[in-house]
């Protein structure tokens, strides 16, 4: 026997709670939502786990329904309430309707968790220009707008927290991959500079700084020839990266790099002058044929 969905969404679509899993729900955050992007997979995924098992609704955003679908089965075992939203964050207008859709249904998420990212790998020379704006766009443009959003919908309520995903790759310059660590660069500057001016505020911005970790990130960058995947037993787990992540944010934190050998490797790049840092980090990156 199956609870009714409180609302329908127009596109969004909500997940039944099994009357089994509602005594899980007592006594957590069970009116209490978190808005997850990048949420069907990785890291963002078991963010979202661990949200789930705190006991906060989700709002899980996806481009495709089936992924989403198959996501919230798996995270539907909490007890919580799922929302799943098919929005393409490449573009500003689906980034807008979908806080424009959750005010409508009355959903103020407490929690941002600003996952979703992804980059390209190449001499920048060569790379193709439209897929590094659409990764601007994802990666910096719609952080912003659901920030600004967020922000707008809680600084009056006098509570949130945000989880923006940096990266140790916004600690230094990042030959073959220069997109992607100039937009992490960005995430980690604007996150420290929006927690001070939200600092008495009662809404905390904590960045994580994951390094390598065994996603499909690396797939979807083109980046399987690149030297730095002939260390990928040696990367990081979304499981272990998400539970840094999770921590910090719950306390708090200005930011958490991820990882013991991330934090000795952000050591020595603040160490090191610029030109140091992306002359190591281009060797880290390069591709397998090219010559030491």
């Amino acid at each position: 026997m199956f609870l009714k969905p409180q609302s329908v969404f127009k596109t969004g679509q909500f997940v039944s709670i099994n009357l089994l899993n509602l005594s899980k729900m007592m006594g957590k955050n069970n009116n209490e939502y978190a808005l997850v992007t990048g949420a069907t997979s990785g890291i963002g995924l078991e963010l979202a786990k661990l949200l789930a098992n705190d006991g906060y609704n989700l709002v899980i955003v996806g481009r495709n329904q089936e992924t989403l679908n198959n996501t919230a089965a798996q995270l539907k075992s909490s007890g919580v309430k799922i929302a799943t939203f098919n929005k393409n964050l490449f573009y500003p207008d689906d980034v807008y309707s979908l806080y424009a859709e959750l005010k409508v249904n009355n959903i103020s998420p407490s929690v941002l968790i600003n996952d979703a990212g992804q980059g390209l790998y190449g001499k920048f020379v060569d790379t193709d220009l439209n897929r590094e704006l659409d990764i601007i766009s994802l990666n910096i443009t719609a952080v912003i707008i659901l920030t600004k959003l967020f922000l707008k919908d809680r600084v009056d309520k006098g509570y949130g927290k945000i989880l923006n995903l940096a990266s140790i790759a916004s600690t230094s310059p990042g030959p073959w991959h220069s997109v992607y660590h100039g937009t992490k660069a960005f995430i980690l500057s604007w996150s420290e500079a929006i927690r001070e001016e939200l600092k008495d505020s009662g809404i905390t911005i904590t960045a994580l700084l994951p390094g390598p970790t065994a996603t499909d990130f690396f797939n979807k960058a083109l980046m399987n020839n690149s030297k730095i995947m002939e260390d990928w037993e040696n990367f990081s787990t979304a499981e272990e990266v998400a539970k840094d992540g999770f921590t910090a944010m719950m306390k708090g934190d200005d930011k958490i790099i991820s990882g013991l050998k991330n934090k000795l490797t952000v050591a020595m790049s603040n160490l090191s002058t610029e030109s140091m840092a992306a002359h190591r980090m281009g060797e880290m990156q390069k591709p397998q044929s090219q010559k030491d």
